[in-house]
């Protein structure tokens, strides 16, 4: 660590400060238990015996310093902040953070404690990761049921899915991998409660050697308990994907009528909460990936509906409408 160069910057926060809230904040960052300066005197020990004698004396002068600057500031903030409050508007924070923003974060973390990266990809996509790397060439008939929305069409398009960055993520990275990667997608879908034409989808991807349905369905399990709790009532069914061999699609009873059958479930009492399923031999031979010595799985979580599922909020459109006055119970 510079530790000049952390001083430079401990002193210009400390300028740039006028309120004695600030001040005790910097002072704890810099000087409390686990602040700066106990993690640069903790730091003198792995330097060499001649080392760090110099390095300590150096340090006591600067934590001397720091001390005085924040005495010196500390003497009179509220003269400060009176003289400041004449001239600059104070602005107040409205709002909370979105549901879906809470959500994300959460996957975030148990994917991160499952050994997962994070990953990211571009929104506008083109045809050959959205559709031609996941086993979907043209004029297959799996296209149609994702009513894509083009920026130039054929080639340049909105993307419809994250298995986007799933097919660009396999494409860059050597396996053995484990990535997970939020994202807002969209399709030319007609708006009504369960669906919208932009919404957010959750992808995570593994791939090593010996992988198989077991560590698929485990991992959602961990999951699903992890968002919904021990008693939450998933069911795993066969679907159709083509980017995945054999594909899975996974619900949960439904959170609005607990499965009795509603307009938010169609009825059916269960929800779709995403597919998943073996990445496909094809689409790892694409990405230049042996299928005969790596395996992989895939899965996409319909976020908006864990969100929806999470906060009981019975309409796809209130959590993109803006509305302020809304604030669901989290």
């Amino acid at each position: 660590m510079n530790i000049t160069k952390e001083i430079i910057k401990a002193k210009a926060e400390i300028a740039n400060s006028n309120t004695a809230q600030d001040y005790e904040k910097i002072r704890i960052k810099l000087l409390g238990r686990n602040g700066l300066f106990n993690k640069l005197f903790s730091e003198i020990s792995l330097l060499l015996p001649e080392e760090r004698q110099e390095k300590g004396k150096q340090l006591n002068q600067y934590k001397l310093e720091i001390q005085k600057l924040l005495a010196q500031a500390q003497k009179s903030p509220v003269e400060t902040d009176q003289k400041k409050a004449k001239n600059v508007y104070q602005l107040t924070k409205l709002g909370h953070e979105h549901p879906i923003t809470i959500t994300q974060n959460k996957l975030n973390d148990l994917f991160q404690k499952l050994n997962f990266s994070l990953y990211e990809g571009p929104e506008i996509e083109t045809d050959e990761f959205c559709f031609e790397r996941l086993n979907v060439p043209k004029n297959h008939p799996s296209r149609e049921m994702q009513d894509s929305i083009y920026i130039k069409e054929p080639e340049l398009l909105l993307r419809t899915q994250t298995s986007s960055i799933e097919a660009r993520l396999l494409n860059d990275q050597k396996p053995p991998f484990k990535a997970s990667f939020p994202g807002r997608v969209y399709r030319n879908e007609k708006v009504n409660k369960s669906n919208h034409f932009v919404f957010h989808q959750y992808q995570a991807v593994a791939v090593d050697k010996n992988l198989s349905l077991k560590d698929l369905i485990g991992t959602l399990d961990y999951l699903f308990k992890n968002m919904y709790g021990p008693d939450v009532m998933v069911r795993y069914r066969c679907k159709y994907y083509p980017e995945v061999e054999p594909g899975l699609g996974m619900d949960i009873r439904c959170f609005s009528c607990q499965g009795k059958g509603c307009v938010l479930c169609k009825q059916a009492g269960w929800i779709e909460m995403g597919g998943a399923g073996m990445i496909h031999p094809k689409v790892m031979k694409m990405a230049k990936i042996d299928p005969k010595k790596w395996k992989g799985f895939a899965f996409g979580l319909g976020l908006d509906r864990w969100v929806m599922a999470k906060y009981n909020i019975q309409d796809i459109r209130t959590l993109l409408g803006g509305n302020l006055a809304y604030q669901p119970n989290i």
